[in-house]
């Protein structure tokens, strides 16, 4: 801070009512001025989060807890009991693992080919991505009801190949809700995997090749690591969507996938048990927190996230 500044903050020296004032005061009093306008500045988006997440959760964690006899743990006493909310849990975290491994190799290729083409290429690359987000979600599950049903598009291309003499049962079971996840989730991994490739100077992996690595070698040891924050921020970004996802689990699976998700709403539409429904949802961030706080341990999120 400039001596001009602290001259104007201090008083008038000739003016004998005046307390005496010290350069460690005045700073002192700016920095409560500034904190104060910093706070006010924050209050809306505190509003927001505080309507938007803090009251929605508290009322679920009140909800969870009321039954028919008044306040009782039994919504929480029942998921640890039953098989059908382990096994639910179970399918829920398995087809988000498997979607979000191939959603890695999927996407990484296309990244990688998006961040180092240039001009129309790298743009007709991006647009193929961002395509699929101008279609609404239910549109496209219900395009893939009719590309894996057992005459559809891909059992007839199968069949007319040679490849196979009788249909696959590619719908409703896991075969087809992986199938129609991934088509969904795809883009929510390239996005974060370009957005890091493209920052990754190309003179260090010249630099790495003219000193006699090999392109395999080069692509291991140098491009693959600077990557590592896009694959762990994609990763974390699908898995988490995956685990509360609904409309194309729901079509695809045609009920007999039943993922988390589905458990809550069949607990509110068919037996309007409010409680149960918020009991599994509050487990259910319980567990993806508790994944967090893993992960956590080992790297930082902030480095993932690209913080810092």
């Amino acid at each position: 801070m400039s001596n001009a500044y602290l001259a104007k903050s201090l008083p008038d020296s000739s003016d004998p009512l005046a307390p005496p004032l010290t350069s460690e005061h005045a700073l002192a009093r700016e920095e409560r001025k500034e904190n104060t306008s910093m706070l006010l500045l924050l209050t809306p988006a505190l509003v927001m989060v505080v309507v938007l997440l803090i009251m929605p959760l508290c009322w679920l964690a009140f909800q969870s807890v009321q039954t028919e006899e008044g306040f009782s743990l039994a919504n929480y006493t029942r998921i640890f009991q039953e098989t059908i909310y382990w096994d639910t849990f179970a399918l829920t975290f398995k087809i988000s693992f498997l979607v979000t491994i191939l959603s890695i190799f999927m996407g990484f290729p296309i990244a990688y080919a998006a961040s180092r083409l240039h001009g129309f290429w790298a743009n007709l690359v991006l647009i193929c991505v961002i395509l699929p987000f101008w279609t609404s979600v239910l549109v496209r599950s219900y395009a893939w009801l009719v590309l894996l049903q057992r005459r559809g598009l891909v059992n007839q291309t199968l069949i007319d190949l040679g490849i196979i003499d009788q249909p696959l049962n590619l719908m409703h079971n896991t075969t087809g809700t992986v199938i129609g996840t991934l088509h969904v989730m795809l883009p929510f991994m390239v996005l974060p995997l370009y957005s890091v490739m493209k920052k990754i100077p190309q003179d260090l992996m010249q630099a790495s090749e003219s000193l006699g690595a090999k392109p395999f070698y080069t692509f291991r040891r140098v491009f693959l690591p600077m990557a590592a924050p896009g694959i762990m921020a994609g990763s974390i970004l699908v898995f988490v969507i995956c685990l509360g996802f609904f409309i194309t689990p729901e079509l695809l699976g045609g009920g007999r996938t039943i993922l988390v998700s589905m458990l809550v709403q069949r607990n509110v539409e068919l037996y309007h048990a409010w409680g149960a429904a918020s009991a599994v949802g509050l487990v259910l961030l319980f567990v993806v927190f508790l994944i967090f706080w893993g992960i956590n341990r080992f790297i930082p999120i902030e480095r993932i996230l690209g913080a810092r």
